[in-house]
């Protein structure tokens, strides 16, 4: 079932929980994500960026159909979305193609040519009734692990201000998160991120959700955030399955243990991100070392009691 992020996103805020964005550059990863988000039954984000056409992995016009056939045939609601589209030409061949939802990246320009772009990107996109993700605040790394500018965490009255005049959707907001393998752990600021939260009447996006600890996920969800950006994790999982098997394999077999391992990544992340965000649960992740698995297995032994 074919969604704007708009729309799933009003079933994050109603249940107080967050959908999982992954990155899917190719059908082994869609059908990864889509299953495991049927599996747990919740709606579900893939998405194409835009590095991932500039490392010759995938070309929007080819992927997009097949994203936008995925969804459709889905049994649970899909939301095809552009990440991090730093061009406007780029924005609008999304938009053109069909995709539902569409993040505008102006995060390294100039507030003002930030603010006017994502205005206009705004605009153009609410034309075909498309959503639309912005960013105020830097991240640092790029999406695609490369070199990005100094991460700049966001301003609460920056968000404010940027959520009110341009009108989008969604608000990524920078508070300590960061694209691709983590070195060592993050530290979050939740301060900034209630601020925020208490300031922004729109939904809040965390990038670089791969990787982040379970307490962490959980205090964020509390905090306001109905999206999770991940990937990096989840195709790390299908390299190393891959890795794994014997020397006389087929491409087929790559294909499908890749599948399985993202898949079972992806589920999990799905799963634990639509538990319900409540002081009863926070039990459940006091320990930054917890495992995802135990947590989602006593969860649900209590939410089922």
């Amino acid at each position: 079932m074919l969604v704007s992020l708009k729309e799933i996103l009003k079933v994050a805020e109603a249940r107080k929980c967050a959908i999982g964005s992954f990155n899917t550059p190719n059908l082994a990863s869609m059908r990864a994500v889509i299953g495991a988000a049927e599996e747990q039954k919740m709606p579900v984000i893939i998405m194409h960026a835009q590095i991932h056409e500039e490392m010759n992995v995938c070309k929007i016009e080819e992927i997009a159909p097949i994203m936008l056939f995925m969804a459709e045939k889905a049994s649970v609601p899909v939301c095809v979305h552009l990440d991090h589209g730093t061009d406007m030409s780029y924005v609008k061949r999304a938009i053109d193609l069909g995709f539902t939802s569409v993040m505008y990246d102006g995060s390294e320009l100039e507030r003002e040519l930030n603010y006017a772009n994502t205005s206009i990107v705004v605009e153009m996109a609410s034309k075909k009734g498309v959503s639309v993700e912005a960013e105020i605040g830097s991240m640092g790394a790029r999406e695609g692990g490369g070199a990005g500018g100094e991460s700049i965490y966001t301003d609460p009255d920056d968000a404010k201000d940027f959520a009110e005049k341009t009108g989008i959707d969604a608000l990524a907001c920078a508070f300590g998160t960061a694209h691709g393998l983590y070195t060592k752990a993050p530290k979050l600021d939740f301060d900034r991120l209630k601020k925020i939260g208490q300031m922004v009447s729109i939904p809040l996006v965390m990038h670089g959700g791969s990787g982040v600890n379970p307490a962490d996920y959980m205090k964020s969800i509390e905090l306001g955030i109905r999206k999770i950006n991940c990937y990096t994790y989840m195709a790390k999982a299908g390299g190393t399955a891959v890795s794994e098997l014997k020397k006389d394999m087929l491409y087929h077999d790559i294909e499908l243990a890749a599948t399985a391992a993202m898949r079972e990544d992806a589920s999990k992340s799905i799963g634990f991100f639509s538990m319900p965000q409540s002081p009863e649960y926070a039990q459940y992740t006091e320990s930054s070392g917890a495992n995802v698995d135990e947590i989602v297995k006593r969860i649900l032994e209590n939410m089922n009691k």
